[in-house]
This record gives C-alpha cells, sequence and structure tokens, in this order.
C-alpha cells in the first residue's frame, strides 16, 4: 500500500518537488473577489506512475462551470482556518477522498481569476497533494465523474490541441488537454500547464 512518502520520493516528481520548495506563488489580490481553493492530486497508479485526479462537474444551470472538467475544490467558507481547509474540506464533500487523513500538501501553485467578466468575481488557490491509499471515490451530487491521468500522459503533445468550447451558449476555440472523451480547458488547463511547467 502506497503513502504519500512513496510518491514523495518517486523520482518523476524530483523536479516538482525541488521547485515547488524554492517556488515564490504569486497571489493575487482579492479586492472584491471571493476566494477559493482547489486540490491537484497525485498518486503512484497501477504503473507505479503518478497519475493526477480530475473530477467532471455536474450539469446544473446556475453552475458557470457546468459540466466543465475540474479539479475538486470550491469557494472559502466561514469556519474554514485556511485555504488549505477549504481545498480539504470542498475535495471531501466532491469525492469523499480524505486528503487530511491520507494526503500531504507538498506546495501552491500562482492565485488565478478567471479571464472574463462574465464569470463570478473570485481567486482560486491551487495546492498540489500527494495522496497513500485511495480508496474509490464516492461522488457526490455536484460531480457528475472522476478520471485519474499518468502525468507521462499529460506531458505528451498529442493531446493537447487548441478546441472549440461551449459555455454559456458562447463558442470559443481555447488549447485543451483531450482524455478518453474528456476535455480538459479553461481555469483547469492554466492550473495543469502551471504545474507541468514545474514538473519539467
Amino acid at each position: 500500500m502506497s503513502t504519500p512518502g512513496d510518491l514523495r520520493e518517486h523520482p518523476a516528481l524530483a523536479p516538482l518537488r525541488n521547485r515547488l520548495a524554492s517556488h515564490q506563488p504569486s497571489e493575487a489580490e482579492q479586492l472584491e473577489a471571493r476566494r477559493a481553493a482547489v486540490a491537484l492530486i497525485l498518486r503512484l497508479g497501477e504503473s507505479d506512475e503518478p497519475e493526477i485526479f480530475f473530477i467532471q462537474r455536474a450539469e446544473y444551470p446556475t453552475d458557470p462551470w457546468s459540466g466543465q472538467v475540474a479539479f475538486p475544490g470550491g469557494r472559502e467558507e466561514e469556519g474554514d482556518r485556511s485555504l488549505v481547509d477549504t481545498a480539504v474540506r470542498e475535495t471531501l464533500e466532491e469525492t469523499s477522498l480524505d486528503l487530511a487523513e491520507l494526503g500531504e500538501v507538498i506546495g501552491q501553485l500562482d492565485d488565478l481569476r478567471p479571464m472574463t467578466v462574465r464569470l463570478p468575481a473570485v481567486v482560486v488557490r491551487p495546492y498540489v497533494f500527494l495522496i497513500g491509499r485511495h480508496p474509490e471515490p464516492a461522488l457526490s451530487s455536484e460531480v457528475a465523474d472522476s478520471f485519474w491521468v499518468p502525468v507521462r500522459t499529460l506531458r505528451d503533445d498529442t493531446g493537447w490541441r487548441d478546441t472549440v468550447v461551449t459555455a454559456r451558449g458562447m463558442e470559443f476555440t481555447r488549447r485543451a488537454f483531450h482524455h478518453s472523451g474528456f476535455v480538459v480547458w479553461g481555469m483547469t488547463e492554466r492550473i495543469l500547464s502551471g504545474f507541468l511547467a514545474l514538473t519539467s
């Protein structure tokens, strides 16, 4: 049974550990924006290769990110002691994965804001977690699906291309990653690209 320590020592993640240790993440000014946090979760897969966890949000008419691929997480709530706690709480609520018990946070990436004023004013802080034991997630009604992708696959250029996507009834052309019918784009793609830049 693997532990976060097993993954921490994996040679494929040595550049990430080193760069996160020296990385000074940019923290966006809050102003009128609400704060949010997401968890970029890594585990050792069956082939002993690091994998990243994604969810697909359920379809809700009032959700501006309805149906999109995302990392588990959400907005800060009263009672959260920190944004790390926000990411842990939201991940547990959405997927039943208990990062407080099973995971270890090893750093944070740069804060991000939506690139259009049509989306809610929010500042998202991504945290990188290593997870040891990983029971199958039990998804809440907010999540339609979940899947893991090897980091090696995410680094392969063949999965990346400019893609026409639809959001709020409008079409956009965006850089996206394609995997088994799932399309990773938008803020999730920006977080993922920032992560991959640290692992290369």
